[in-house]
């Protein structure tokens, strides 16, 4: 009787430490949250488009890809109405080259509040430009520079430095190296101080950094030795000129163009 009894409750114990174990090995685990890191996306952006790196403002994505801030920004509204030009993130991507006219078209009929007027020109000569993208004269292939300071050059073109420092006094002219449009005038774009940025077409842009005042204004058509500003010192450790060439958004050597 003892013995049958006994038997009896090692049974039921096992059955109850398997239902115990069986519950605790079927209680599903939470699994952590997908965190997505945009600061280490190495995917690449598609042709056209660039993606945003840690440190970037909009004006300097447009100077290194040979583009006015303002059609950059234009752009990328007319593709995307919720498009805020002053708050951009890393990973963001955002369009570098003129969009097509079907991507434009199908843009402006979702947010028909949006102007097509704003829309910049494309390279082909047989569409026509707004005024607001395209300087009123074109400068030719192999475009010759005038200096755009009096001075001794203390740094020259490298690696590091993407243009040429000409030393000077605060205050002496600084003169637009070639005919062209204003696309930039400010000082958003750390270590240049207050920059001006001229378009000579669509190949070729001048930067002329560290001035004391701006003389200029975004939009201003300029001619070749008109002065746009004066020297100063502002992001910088010394009174100088800082002047780059770009070539399709690329630094070059601007030293063999000058005249």
């Amino acid at each position: 009787m003892l013995n049958t009894l006994f038997k009896s409750c090692l049974v039921a114990l096992l059955a109850a430490s398997c239902f115990l174990m069986v519950g605790c090995s079927t209680t599903p685990r939470a699994k952590p949250a997908n965190v997505i890191d945009r600061t280490g996306s190495s995917e690449p952006a598609p042709p056209g488009y660039y993606r945003v790196k840690k440190g970037d403002t909009l004006a300097r994505i447009a100077l290194d890809h040979g583009q006015a801030p303002r059609d950059v920004a234009q752009w990328n509204t007319a593709l995307n109405p919720s498009f805020n030009p002053n708050v951009i993130e890393v990973g963001d991507l955002i369009l570098v080259k003129p969009p097509t006219a079907s991507k434009v078209a199908k843009a402006t009929e979702k947010a028909p509040d949006k102007t097509a007027d704003k829309k910049p020109a494309s390279d082909k000569v047989d569409t026509p430009a707004p005024e607001s993208s395209k300087p009123d004269v074109v400068a030719e292939p192999g475009i010759r520079l005038s200096w755009p300071a009096k001075g001794k050059v203390t740094a020259e073109f490298n690696e590091t430095n993407k243009g040429i420092d000409i030393a000077g006094k605060v205050g002496e002219p600084i003169l637009a190296a070639s005919d062209g449009k204003v696309v930039y005038a400010g000082n958003s774009l750390r270590g240049y101080g207050n920059l001006v940025i001229i378009k000579h077409d669509n190949t070729y842009l001048t930067a002329y950094a560290h001035n004391s005042k701006l003389l200029v204004k975004e939009g201003d058509t300029v001619r070749k030795g008109q002065k746009i500003a004066e020297m100063g010192d502002t992001d910088s450790t010394m009174t100088k000129l800082h002047f780059e060439l770009r070539v399709n958004g690329k630094p070059v050597n601007p030293t063999p163009y000058l005249q």
